[in-house]
């Protein structure tokens, strides 16, 4: 079961060294969000839900990081699950709901905000904000990871292990925001699309889990790797069904007809 023990304890230094790099990069990411609502204060009043939401999901992700779970994860394959399931799932869904791109419109200077506004329009940013290149970077890389020595391998280098977890969270983070990000996307694609995105997504995701319950990852211990892949089941699907949710109720708000004002009168008879 400690597959990662040997690893860990050779490379006390570099594992130290990434617990520092991660929170920098999410004190950065708070900051920043704080600065930005400072800079649009004089604009209309900014929803708290979203100022909420982008420090939970914040939250989420140190919790996957850093910390006495992120240290559980090297040896405990239940404890890299939520991990996983805070760093891969829940986080990337309260940061897109946070709505960081339209915080960044609203404080920017005109200048800088129609440069931002230009580089979402660029052919990569269309390419990987698309539901089915980013549901392959998230699926694809949870499938390659589980199913390789990819798993094994990320306890023992604190390259890989920082690499990998990038991934996780820049892919969830994509995956979410495609389907129902709040943000501009002048590349939405079809209501159509997405739910087909995210039905073949939530497929992929549970086989892949009933896959981990009968076949745990090297060194893992088969009664770890079962609870581990329960947690990946169960847990991906809680917050697969907030997706749908918030998919279908963006798809009802943007295609409801407007109401009248007023009741229009009624022709006599």
């Amino acid at each position: 079961m400690g597959h990662g023990h040997d690893g860990h304890a050779a490379s006390a230094t570099g594992w130290a060294l990434f617990e520092a790099a991660a929170a920098a990069v999410l004190v950065c990411a708070a900051v920043g969000y704080a600065v930005a609502l400072w800079a649009a204060r004089d604009r209309s009043p900014w929803p708290r839900r979203r100022t909420a939401a982008w420090y939970a999901g914040l939250a989420c992700v140190a919790i996957g990081l850093i910390g006495p779970l992120a240290a559980a994860a090297h040896s405990s394959f239940t404890a890299h699950m939520a991990a996983h399931l805070a760093l891969g799932m829940a986080g990337p869904l309260l940061l897109v709901l946070g709505a960081p791109v339209t915080l960044a419109l609203r404080a920017l200077p005109v200048s800088r905000a129609r440069a931002l506004t230009r580089l979402l329009r660029t052919p990569y940013v269309r390419v990987i904000t698309h539901p089915v290149v980013a549901a392959v970077l998230n699926a694809g890389g949870l499938w390659l990871l589980y199913t390789t020595s990819l798993y094994p391998m990320m306890h023992t280098s604190v390259l890989l292990h920082a690499v990998i977890h990038a991934h996780i969270v820049l892919a969830g983070y994509l995956f979410t925001a495609s389907l129902i990000g709040p943000d501009p996307d002048p590349h939405r694609t079809s209501m159509t699309v997405r739910s087909v995105v995210l039905i073949v997504f939530i497929a992929a995701h549970s086989v892949l889990a009933k896959w981990l319950y009968a076949h745990p990852p090297a060194g893992v211990d088969a009664a770890d790797g079962r609870r581990g892949a329960q947690l990946m089941y169960y847990g991906g699907d809680a917050v697969d069904v907030v997706l749908i949710v918030l998919l279908f109720a963006g798809w009802y708000a943007a295609s409801r007809p407007r109401e009248p004002l007023a009741p229009v009168p009624a022709s006599g008879s």
